[in-house]
Formats: C-alpha cells, structure tokens, sequence
C-alpha cells in the first residue's frame, strides 16, 4: 500500500480550478497544473513499482521528516536520536526524555489519524473532525474532560506573529471555515491544492486552541492532500521565516509556500525510488 493512499484508490486532479496557487513569479496556473500532474504521476508510477521493502523504507522517512520538519516549524528542534527511540517504541531510563518521546508519539498518532480519515469514502470534514486532530496531538488536555474546548484569551507569547481571532468570535469563525469546506461549489470550483492551503490559512488566522493550532492546521492541510491522492506538504524548517511571513502576508503567499513544499515533497520522493530502483539493479547484476 502507497503510504499516503491505497493503490487502488489513486487517481490524477481533474476538472477543478487552479487560480491563486502559489505559482512562482508570474508563471501561467496551466503549466503549474501540469508540472504538479506531471510529478504526481510519475511519483504514482514510481510507488506502484516499488516492493514492499522500499515503501516501508520510504515511509519511516518521510515519517521522520514530517515530525522533525513540522516540529521545527513550532521551534522545537528534536536529534535523530530522539526520533528513532520514540518512533521506535524504545523505553528510556532518562525521565526527562520522557516528555519528548510522548510529543513525538502524540504527532505519529496524529498522521496516522489523518491517513486513516483520508482511506474513508466519504468524509466530511467537521467540527468534530478537526478536534480530534486536536485532542490526539494534545491528550492531556482532554483526559478526564469534556471534548477539547477553545481558547478563551489572547496569548501574549506564541509562534506565530499574524492576526488572530478573538475567542468570543472562534466558534463562529470555525463554523464558517468547516460550512465553506465542506460546500458543494467549494469542492466543485477549489483545486484540492488551493483548498488545503487556504483552509490550513484560515484556521491559523482563527487559531483556535490553547496549543498546537499550527499543527492542527497543518494536518488538516494534509489530510485534504490526502485525499486529493497528493502526498503532504512537508514545509521545511528552513522555510519557517518565510513561513511566518507568508501567514502574516495573505492567503495566496501562503498558497506559494504550500506549493513549493509539495513540490518538493514529490522530487524528493521520486528521487527516494529512483536510488531504490538503481541499487536493486546493481544487486541483481552482482548476483548474476
């Protein structure tokens, strides 16, 4: 199975709008769409070729970096170390390590929630949807509670620089936000692209928890990929100004920033299957 899909569920995006999605200077959406079909197709041609051993491979990796990159974007830096032994289910006898392993963990159980909700035939994605993002990234603050509740201040100190919805207007802001998602003409008109970044946007700008809104935000950008048969956007922890920036700037900067990072995500991919394909040809030539 395609780690972010199953095999027999994937299809190309057709029939739905490219404008606004992030496209470099002043390049035509048509060829964007094109480039991005392009990669996508090869990159599922690629996945379809590849035996069990390399998807495996390929899906620690990109598990890795997903955690690591997505981490960094909220300015917690893990080692590789760290990594590798919660990933791993290894027990540590450093009890300040413990913490750490439980946050890395919490945010595998979290891709693994969204790539399951991806495999389902039909979703909507609900209120109810996007707090259980919240409530698997965040456990502790729904243990022995009513579901997760939004934030009911301002936070003085936080990541993240841009405007943000006053807690009396966030429950409305999320109706709103889920109501235009979830709508017919929405699906009909929005590129699967320009909806997940234009959601992840306007969910950061309501940031509706107390923690993790960044993340949350992110995983329900790539939970729409998912379901478009695109891999997630991994936006890389170099890009985490511009990030910033983007965010604080508008919708379709934003737009620009998610579009590179699934570009980048698919070369890098590709590349993962092509060295793949090019060391079993050399073990099938030495045994030989």
């Amino acid at each position: 199975m395609i780690p972010w899909r199953k095999m027999s569920k994937l299809r190309g995006p057709r029939g739905q709008s490219w404008s606004g999605l992030g496209q470099r200077g002043r390049r035509d959406p048509g060829v964007q769409a094109q480039r991005l079909d392009k990669r996508l197709n090869v990159l599922h041609r690629k996945m379809e070729e590849a035996d069990e051993e390399s998807l495996t491979s390929y899906n620690k990796m990109l598990e890795f970096s997903w955690i690591f990159h997505d981490s960094a974007l909220e300015g917690v830096v893990y080692n590789m170390e760290e990594l590798r032994q919660a990933l791993d289910d290894e027990v540590t006898t450093d009890t300040s390590l413990i913490p750490v392993y439980d946050e890395i963990r919490q945010n595998k159980a979290a891709i693994e929630l969204i790539r399951e909700l991806s495999q389902k035939k039909r979703l909507n994605i609900s209120l109810e949807v996007i707090k259980k993002i919240y409530a698997t990234l965040a456990p502790e603050e729904v243990e022995g509670k009513n579901p997760p509740k939004y934030r009911k201040d301002m936070p003085l100190h936080r990541m993240y620089f841009h405007d943000i919805a006053p807690p009396e207007k966030i429950s409305y802001k999320m109706r709103q936000l889920v109501q235009w998602m979830n709508a017919a003409e929405t699906k009909r008109a929005t590129h699967t692209l320009r909806l997940a970044a234009k959601a992840h946007h306007q969910l950061l700008h309501i940031y509706p928890f107390p923690k993790m809104s960044g993340k949350v935000a992110r995983l329900l950008m790539n939970l729409i990929l998912l379901r478009g048969n695109y891999p997630p956007a991994v936006i890389h922890a170099t890009e985490r100004q511009r990030y910033y920036d983007a965010l604080k700037t508008s919708d379709n900067a934003t737009a620009k920033v998610v579009t590179e990072a699934l570009i980048a995500s698919m070369d890098s991919a590709i590349r993962f299957f092509e060295e793949e394909d090019k060391a079993r040809e050399g073990r099938r030539a030495r045994s030989a």
